[in-house]
This record gives C-alpha cells, sequence and structure tokens, in this order.
C-alpha cells in the first residue's frame, strides 16, 4: 500500500468519527410551583423529546412570594416529574434548593449516540416503506372507466 492511500484513509475514518461524535447538552424545562395539568403534560412531552434524543434535562422549578416557604411541594413536583419520565431517564441529581430556583438533573438511559443511531435506522425505515408501496402500486393492474372499455 503506498503512503498517499494511507493517507487518504486515515483521513476518512477520521472524518466518520467526527460525523458520528455526539455531544450530550444539558437541555432545561422550567415550572411554577402552581401549574395547570396541561401545562405540565407540555412540559413533561417536551423533556421526554430530549431524553429521547440523548440529551439530559434539567427540571427547574421558580419559586415567588410566598412559595419559597414551601419547598417541600417543590419537591413533590420533581419527584411526580422523575416517576414520569422514568421510562427515558434517570434522575442524576437529587432535587436542592438554589436560591429562589429548586433543581433537579435527569440524565438519558441511552447516550447520544445510540439514539442517533436508532433515529437514523428509523429515518431509513421510513424511507424504505414509500418506495415499497410505490413498487406494489405499479405492479398492480390499473382500471380506467372510460367510454372505450366498456
Amino acid at each position: 500500500m503506498d503512503y498517499g492511500k494511507f493517507k487518504y484513509e486515515a483521513a476518512q475514518k477520521a472524518k466518520e468519527a467526527r460525523r458520528n461524535q455526539a455531544n450530550t447538552i444539558l437541555k432545561e424545562v422550567r415550572f411554577r410551583l402552581k401549574i395547570d395539568q396541561h401545562d405540565y403534560e407540555t412540559k413533561r412531552k417536551r423533556a421526554e423529546g430530549f431524553l429521547k434524543a440523548g440529551d439530559k434535562v434539567k427540571a427547574m422549578i421558580q419559586f415567588r412570594g410566598r412559595e419559597q416557604s414551601r419547598p417541600e411541594q417543590g419537591v413533590r413536583l420533581l419527584q411526580k416529574f422523575a416517576e414520569d419520565v422514568s421510562e427515558w431517564g434517570t434522575v442524576e441529581s437529587t432535587p436542592m434548593v438554589d436560591g429562589r430556583n429548586m433543581v433537579m438533573v435527569v440524565g438519558p438511559l441511552k447516550n447520544k449516540s445510540e439514539a442517533k443511531a436508532e433515529a437514523n435506522a428509523q429515518r431509513a425505515a421510513s424511507k424504505a416503506r414509500p418506495a415499497e408501496a410505490d413498487e406494489a402500486d405499479e405492479a398492480a393492474p390499473v382500471e380506467s372507466s372510460t367510454d372505450e372499455n366498456r
């Protein structure tokens, strides 16, 4: 093998490694202590999407006014959130008070590169399905309803 071919293959391997590299990002979901059920569900679904994509989620409750004297309600809300997203992630840091906020970090069950590979596989499968359906449509005989065929 000559040196030029070796350098080219090494460059191609490095390029492929950079393409498949994935960085885990910390995404944030903010709540208020008095959150309505529908708003909570929206935030939960958003967090599930982040966890499915392999990102960490930082759940933050903001306390205002008298809410600051009720941190146990914040802990209860974050524990409920952790139970709801337990299918996609695990709690990395328990709820802790940080000034006027209470913070908890939830990490994904699968890492970013696994999630990315799974998404690419699903995308490839969905592209293959319409192509198969088009081939099946072409193979089926087509009947026309013109006056000539009657």
